[in-house]
């Protein structure tokens, strides 16, 4: 029956069997065509020559990005970016909005780009929010605390006990403190957490409410300072954590996939930024306090991007991810019917 369609098609006039291969070849031409137009954001080239012209035909050319950004010392890889003139440099303009819940405002498209820990964002990442991981950010910034005049030492001395975490179970402050707990085979079933307010904490410590508690470094420095708190677990300190980055620059999906150009000028943007800040970091403290970022003190804000790695690789990123991935997995914080790698991907 195949021959025999074969044999009708062929059977009629020259003219129309012409005008049909004519028509085949027009589709064709525009598929191919339509196939060359398309463009992702490892395809550019940000020295071609052509570049600009290309560029145009995106739809967000020419119109101001939106960044969600607090003003945190180790996310400034996008405020600097903005006010040091790296985006400029690139075509690019923006506006800084600080936005409560970044993640949701990245998958819904309010904005388009964040910094955010890797702890924070995976799980959102991977069931479906509409946002993609285009570069590490940095390394450091949180540690887990005790009352300096405690008895406990280690994570395995507070089997029984409470931890407070200032945001959900499943954010940040949780995931990490479960990797402290898997990387010293410690049981996490036998640890409580407790949902606690960041100003309420330290009140909750010392009434025996809970007995140790995750803060940003930054927030804990001055009851360090002031003999209260004293670290006993950190990313930003501990070997097998420091040089792992705990933040990525966060984009909108959609936005990458329509404007490959315009994503890839704010990466190479935020790149040269994060470069600066590296190499720069008293500066960056100083440029921080002139924006109404960080702290308010350059010295103290200093002292904490030292502790910070700006620099860190695409190559330590991927490794952690792998790693957070598969320690996810068996937190049952993610599925185990995905491979890493797919979920890498």
């Amino acid at each position: 029956s195949i021959l025999l369609l074969s044999a009708m098609l062929f059977s009629f006039s020259g003219c129309g069997k012409t005008a049909k291969r004519a028509d085949e070849k027009q589709t064709t031409e525009k598929k191919d065509d339509k196939n060359e137009k398309k463009m992702t954001i490892a395809d550019v080239d940000l020295n071609d020559p052509d570049l600009e012209e290309k560029w145009k035909k995106e739809p967000r050319y020419g119109t101001k990005l939106v960044f969600a950004y607090n003003g945190g010392l180790c996310t400034s890889g996008l405020g600097i970016a903005q006010v040091k003139g790296f985006l400029a440099k690139q075509g690019l303009e923006a506006e800084i909005k600080n936005i409560p819940n970044a993640m949701d405002a990245i998958g819904t498209g309010k904005a388009d780009a964040n910094t955010d820990h890797i702890s924070t964002s995976v799980v959102p990442a991977v069931n479906g929010v509409n946002a993609v991981f285009t570069r590490a950010a940095q390394t450091g910034c949180k540690s887990l605390y005790v009352l300096k005049d405690s008895p406990y030492q280690k994570t395995s001395d507070l089997i029984g006990k409470s931890i407070a975490i200032h945001d959900a179970i499943g954010g940040s402050d949780h995931n990490i403190t479960l990797r402290f707990l898997a990387r010293d085979k410690i049981d996490y079933t036998k640890i409580k957490f407790k949902v606690i307010e960041n100003a309420a904490t330290i009140q909750a410590l010392q009434n025996g409410e809970v007995e140790a508690s995750m803060f940003s470094d930054q927030f804990a420095q001055k009851f360090v300072d002031q003999g209260i708190l004293r670290p006993i677990r950190s990313i930003t300190f501990d070997d097998d954590f420091k040089e792992e980055p705990c933040c990525t620059l966060i984009l909108n999906k959609t936005f990458v996939e329509q404007n490959p150009i315009t994503a890839a000028k704010l990466v190479e943007a935020h790149k040269e930024a994060s470069n600066w800040i590296e190499d720069n970091k008293y500066d960056a403290a100083k440029l921080m306090k002139a924006n109404n970022w960080g702290s308010g003190d350059i010295e103290s804000d200093y002292k904490f991007l030292q502790t910070y790695n700006f620099k860190v690789t695409d190559e330590q990123m991927e490794k952690t991810l792998n790693q957070v991935i598969n320690d996810y997995k068996e937190f049952g914080i993610i599925t185990k019917d995905v491979s890493t790698q797919d979920i890498l991907n």
